[in-house]
């Protein structure tokens, strides 16, 4: 039997009493839709709601439907179904008494709510005001897939239920395929959910993983998953490593104020003392403030977990801030040390090496520095003081130099000067080191560089596409050194200035076929200046890592840094092509080469650009699906175009894979020697439900090589927007 009615009366809130007076009201609307022949009128039916009814009313569907005037019940049973007020209600049978205004459902009750949770139970009771009830086999999906299950569940008032012999879970469950464990659940005797207070309590809980209890807690609480920012204990993390055997990380989240809180991790080790782990973080006006801290008070230990040496304290410190002291102006700092060079890898600590303030440290370095800068549309100005600590096995930190101050400005002129852009650009820095990078037993050199420089460009296209960008750049640099190496003074002041004046010419060639556009692109480069003087008393501590590849093969000086820069007459010719397809595939390939009149020797011999004719400069990208960019770049030999640069890899973002790879080889390193690494991060969907997040890096090179230990490329050069130094250039 099918009834479809609007409710006649106010109803009381909730389901189930919608539910109950459609029971009362069914056996006369039946019965006067049953006496009727002719066909009912047509109604002006209200906007449906979220639940497809008209404003007010309720759907009840049922194989069978009784009143007893006597007991006052009136039975629905058979495939129940009500909707009401954008929830709905399957069981399969549901009295209501109407003398007590108590509602009982029963057999496989579901309750499907209108933001996508759930409720189920063997059967559920309510009384009267729908306020109080009990459930037996009761369990629940909320927001997040979170799942709780319990033998019996009590709702107290509108904000509290508890619920006995229960588990709480947000991992997937399905004993059809064999996966009748979650990966992680907290079972306990009982569970209490605070709605007002936005927390759930539980008594005599165990951890379990994969079905095993792992841990016991008598009382705890975590935050509810309805709520936004609430304290609590968050899902705790289990990994094995032979190093420290099995781990248990359980964080606890506390909210402090609306703008402050409190992350604390505790990492128990079945080989090694526990780790803690902490993060504050705190939002001011003008700026925010994040500190981690991690510590242990143990022995050192090796990669499978025998101790090593005498207790210490073992610790760490990543932290940062960034605040604004006018539109304009900002201020920012970073400190990050830490007492062991393995630290983070033996306890796993993650996102370590990243960019926190205005410059970036290079893999394995960290980087403490304070700084001011502002900006506007045409300006940018920047101080600095930076000091670095290494972490790779050949580094020496008293051989690095504590950088302070480093000042970097740029100004442009609003208008257009002799139809082109003018850019003035400045900066000074000073390194005081301890020691010598060359040799840690000798005194470390000082030195102070100012530099000022001009850039003018123009623009100009003709009628059938040919593009001439005109150039002309000047530079001063002034070097104050001390303690010069051996033979000569150990104090100089050096002066020089350059000048380079060429312009850029391309001829773009587009044609439409199909659905696919290509473009041929022919690239030349003319550029005049005189030919390097090389000084040997001006230390290289910002060009070491100089690579020539497609991102500089038309840059006007393709020297990284200050120190050294790229003179002379020369000549770079190139070509790019390119296919654009409709539904967003692409692929590219650029081939260049560079000329000039005669060898440079201010130009590492590595880098294949220090000759008459440099290698040859090839690079591959493409997009070969949705999601999927790869890339080759390559650097062959002038003469035998033997590889002596490969680099290859892509980044993927599809329904499985989620990541990046790179493989780097390189027949002579900045440090020396040959060099392959393998370096891939992502991941990895099996299906739905299973994944993993593999980190793999491999690199290769020969014994006895050693890091110089220079200060790299933090004079390097500066993104357009907020002064940050681009990915090439770090320490």
């Amino acid at each position: 039997m099918m009834i479809c009615l609007p409710a006649k009366r106010r109803l009381r809130n909730g389901l189930l009493a919608g539910v109950a007076v459609g029971l009362m009201l069914a056996p006369a609307a039946y019965a006067q839709i049953a006496a009727q022949r002719a066909p009912p009128p047509k109604l002006i039916t209200p906007p449906p709601g979220d639940d497809g009814l008209a404003g007010g009313g309720f759907y009840l569907e049922a194989d069978e439907l009784t009143q007893d005037n006597v007991t006052h019940h009136v039975n629905a049973k058979g495939g129940v179904e009500a909707r009401y007020n954008g929830r709905t209600l399957r069981a399969e049978s549901v009295d209501y008494d109407s003398a007590t205004g108590v509602v009982v459902a029963r057999g496989k009750v579901q309750i499907i709510n209108s933001d996508g949770t759930a409720q189920f139970a063997d059967a559920i009771t309510l009384d009267k005001d729908l306020s109080n009830g009990i459930a037996l086999g009761f369990s629940t999906r909320l927001a997040g897939d979170v799942k709780i299950a319990a033998a019996s569940a009590t709702r107290v008032n509108d904000q509290v239920t508890e619920l006995r012999e229960a588990i709480y879970t947000p991992c997937p469950v399905c004993a059809e395929t064999g996966r009748a464990h979650p990966t992680w659940a907290i079972r306990a005797r009982k569970i209490i959910e605070d709605k007002k207070r936005q927390i759930v309590y539980y008594q005599d809980a165990v951890i379990e993983v994969l079905g095993v209890g792992v841990l016991y807690l008598p009382a705890f609480w975590t935050a509810d998953p309805t709520a936004d920012r609430k304290s609590g204990i968050l899902p705790p993390t289990l990994t094995y490593s032979g190093k420290r055997g099995i781990s248990l990380s359980l964080p606890y989240y506390q909210v402090i104020t609306k703008s402050q809180d409190l992350t604390i991790a505790p990492q128990i080790n079945t080989k090694v003392n526990p780790f803690l782990n902490v993060d504050w973080r705190r939002r001011f006006y003008s700026g925010t403030l994040n500190v981690r801290a991690g510590f242990t008070y143990d022995r050192d230990f090796d990669s499978s977990g025998h101790k090593i040496g005498d207790l210490t304290t073992r610790s760490y410190i990543l932290a940062n801030g960034d605040f604004a002291i006018t539109d304009k102006w900002r201020w920012g700092f970073t400190a990050e040390r830490a007492s062991d060079d393995l630290i983070f890898d033996k306890y796993d600590v993650t996102d370590v090496f990243k960019e926190r303030g205005l410059y970036a440290a290079d893999d394995r370095r960290l980087i403490s520095q304070l700084d001011v800068t502002r900006q506007d549309r045409l300006s940018y100005l920047s101080v600095a003081a930076i000091s670095v600590q290494g972490l790779r096995p050949d580094d020496n930190d008293r051989t690095f130099p504590v950088v302070a101050p480093l000042i970097e400005g740029r100004w442009e002129p609003a208008a257009a000067i002799l139809g082109g852009r003018l850019r003035v650009d400045g900066s000074a820095v000073v390194l005081n080191r301890d020691r010598s990078p060359v040799n840690p037993l000798l005194k470390g050199e000082d030195s102070r560089r100012a530099t000022l420089q001009a850039d003018w460009r123009g623009s100009f296209t003709f009628g059938n596409g040919l593009r001439v960008e005109p150039f002309a750049q000047a530079r001063g640099d002034v070097y104050s050194l001390n303690q010069i190496p051996a033979p000569g003074p150990s104090s100089a002041t050096v002066k020089r200035g350059f000048y380079t004046v060429g312009a850029d010419v391309s001829y773009p060639l587009i044609k439409q076929v199909g659905d696919v556009t290509y473009i041929v692109e022919p690239l030349a480069q003319l550029a005049i200046s005189p030919n390097t003087k090389l000084d040997p008393r001006i230390p290289n501590e910002d060009s070491v890592v100089w690579e020539f590849d497609e991102t500089n093969l038309f840059q006007i000086n393709r020297s990284p840094g200050f120190d050294l820069y790229e003179g002379g007459q020369r000549v770079t010719l190139g070509g790019r092509a390119t296919a654009i397809f409709a539904d967003g595939r692409s692929a590219s390939v650029l081939v260049g080469r560079s000329f000039r009149n005669g060898q440079d020797m201010a130009i590492p011999e590595r880098t294949g650009l220090q000759h008459e004719s440099s290698d040859y400069i090839v690079a591959i990208e493409g997009s070969p699906m949705h999601g999927v960019n790869l890339f080759s770049r390559w650097r062959l030999d002038s003469g035998t175009l033997a590889i002596r640069r490969l680099e290859a890899g892509g980044d993927f973002a599809t329904s499985h894979v989620n990541g990046y790879l790179r493989y780097l080889q390189e027949d002579q390193s900045p440090t020396g020697g040959k060099f392959k690494g393998l370096d891939f991060r992502g991941y990895v969907w099996a299906n739905k439900n299973w994944g993993s997040d593999p980190l793999w890096r491999a690199r290769h090179r020969p014994r006895g090589l050693a890091t110089p230990g220079r200060w790299r490329g933090l004079q390097g050069r500066l993104r357009s927007a907020g002064g940050r130094l681009s990915p090439g250039s770090d320490i």
